[in-house]
Order: structure tokens, then sequence, then C-alpha cells
């Protein structure tokens, strides 16, 4: 073996261990978030509600989008979008409509409650952008930097769904 070809192995071997990392942490940071927002209901008195459910209402915000939307527009990423929307509409946190032109297709808005329950997680996410900052955990140029690399992340996956197959 040459001392080219060990040397562009070793820097493939640190690359991959670098993006399982990443990988591993935008996951576990994922996660965290559930429980941050779970802790946050918990700590308030709502427990009719899942951080999942609370997430996706706090995403939707103000508009009115059909279940299929939710994906495409980056609102929710999980496989369950049908059974959360059931729930919170059962719950009487969304407000559903069949379409005008698609009678199969519903469109979902949020009710007062709904927005009640976006404001609760809105605070949150406020306070702890309030303390990141005010800790100098990280600045603004920081969060700049980690979300344009995790866009170009999104772009290549997001590439290598639509044209690997």
């Amino acid at each position: 073996m040459s001392l080219h070809s060990s040397v562009g192995s070793a820097e493939h071997s640190s690359f991959m261990t670098s993006y399982l990392d990443a990988l591993s942490l935008v996951e576990r940071l994922h996660r965290l978030l559930l429980d941050v927002i779970k802790d946050e209901f918990e700590r308030v008195g709502i427990l009719e509600i899942n951080a999942v459910q609370a997430l996706l209402l706090f995403n939707i915000g103000d508009n009115e989008v059909t279940a299929g939307e939710l994906k495409t527009r980056g609102y929710y990423q999980g496989s369950n979008v049908s059974y959360n929307l059931k729930k919170l509409v059962e719950a009487g946190y969304m407000h559903h409509q069949r379409c005008e032109i698609d009678r199969r297709s519903v469109r979902v808005r949020l009710t007062p409650r709904g927005r009640e329950i976006r404001e609760i997680v809105e605070r949150l996410f406020l306070r702890h952008a309030e303390g990141l900052e005010a800790s100098g955990a990280i600045d603004r140029d920081g969060f700049d930097r980690i979300t344009h690399s995790l866009r170009r992340v999104e772009r290549f996956w997001t590439d290598q769904i639509r044209y690997i197959y």
C-alpha cells in the first residue's frame, strides 16, 4: 500500500467518524428537544398532549395545511401524521375540514386551544434562545453556521432520496 492511499484512507476514516458523530448528535438533540417540551408541559400541568403533537402545533402556527403538506413543508417528519392529527382534532386543538376541490383531502388549522399550546412552546423556545445568548453558549453567528451546514446535509439527503433510485 502506498503512503498516499493510507493517508487518503485515514482522512476517509476521520471524515466517517465525524459524520457518524454528527448523525448521533442530531438524533440525540431531537430526542432531547422532545423531552424538554414534555417536561415543560408537565410543569404547566398539561398532560393530554405529547411533545410530538405540541411541536406539530407549533410548526403549523397560523397556517392551514393538508396532511401531505405537513411533510413537504417540513412541519412533520414522522410516519404517523394521520394518527397525531386525528388525536389533535379529537382533543379540540385543531379544526379539520374537507377540501372543496379534492374531497379526499382534509385541511387542518389550529383552534384557539391549539394556539394556546403553540404559545407555550414559543415561550419555551424564547426562554431557551435568551438563555443561550445570555450565557454565551452560542451566538447568532454560531447558529447561522450550524443551520447552513445542516441545510446542506438536508439537501444532500433529499437528493439521495429523489435521484438514487
